[in-house]
């Protein structure tokens, strides 16, 4: 008969082979933790999602693994000392076991510290900013929708180019009507670097499939920096409550061949809506619902 010991051994990669088989059979969206930014057959929407969806998965992998052995262990305690019938007075008392202890205080300490060195990593690449990107955007959030500067090459700023938006309209059913949202456009397999601005309260730059997002400050501009690696229509919104008509702040993004990126801001320049519009007004008067208007602030 072999030994227990010699079956544990056995039982280690026979557990590994299983699990491997298992992870084949799941879906594209089962791997990636059910997020949102992946096409069926696993394309991303940026460059950056395939990483925050790895530390997503992984983490969660690392933490069911903990959780399996915490609740195993707490099965078998209960199991194996449970009192029975023929037990009288109190079990015997253990002060301490050493080798326990320093088990369970090294393991979780070294759980933190790798959950705190790959977030780190990860944020550090997500927050680094591009000196020298392709495309150079400013996007100002307003209560409660959002314009969008694409800035140019000429130091007076007279090639940029922008467009305004009104919160979102609906019908009489509640329905939003996607083709007024405000639409950011970005060239495909460009890289991106998106000024954050805001023009009253603390607003939250989101685009859902990005898997990232980030706040708007006055007074402090933030920026982000990505390549959109797929062509498509992606869902955005404003991820801070900022007002009584927040959830009606939403936008969406065009990610397009870089020749209809172009001719897209040909038909802005054609429009007339050219140079900085930063300062044109501070809010929108607001009128929530379909036939919402715009009113110019204060210079």
């Amino acid at each position: 008969m072999p030994s227990k010991r010699r079956l544990r051994w056995a039982v280690l990669p026979a557990g590994v082979a299983a699990t491997a088989v298992i992870l084949t059979g799941c879906t594209t969206q089962q791997l990636h933790g059910f997020l949102p930014g992946f096409t069926d057959d696993g394309q991303a929407a940026t460059n950056n999602t395939d990483m925050v969806a790895s530390l997503w998965v992984n983490s969660w992998i690392v933490l069911l693994a903990v959780g399996i052995v915490t609740w195993a262990l707490m099965l078998w305690a209960m199991v194996v000392y449970r009192r029975r019938k023929s037990d009288t007075g109190l079990p015997v008392q253990l002060r301490y076991n050493m080798p326990i202890e320093i088990f369970y205080t090294v393991v979780p300490l070294i759980l933190v510290l790798g959950f705190f060195a790959f977030t780190a990593r990860d944020q550090t690449i997500l927050q680094t900013v591009d000196e020298n990107p392709d495309v150079t955007i400013t996007a100002i959030g307003k209560q409660w929708s959002w314009d969008f500067e694409y800035n140019g090459t000429d130091a007076d700023g007279s090639d940029t180019v922008w467009t305004m938006g009104v919160q979102a309209q609906t019908d009489a059913e509640g329905n939003v009507d996607t083709d007024a949202l405000p639409t950011l456009y970005l060239p495909v397999n460009e890289s991106v670097t998106i000024n954050l601005q805001s023009r009253d309260v603390i607003h939250s730059f989101w685009i859902i499939d990005f898997l990232y997002k980030k706040d708007m400050y006055i007074g402090k501009d933030n920026s982000w920096s990505f390549t959109p690696t797929r062509e498509g229509t992606y869902a955005g919104k404003c991820a801070e409550l900022c007002g009584e008509y927040h959830s009606m702040m939403l936008f969406q993004v065009k990610v397009v061949s870089d020749e209809e990126y172009e001719a897209y801001l040909d038909s802005l320049r054609a429009a007339g809506q050219t140079g900085d519009i930063q300062q044109a007004y501070d809010r929108l008067d607001n009128q929530p619902g379909t036939g919402a208007t715009t009113a110019e602030g204060d210079e």
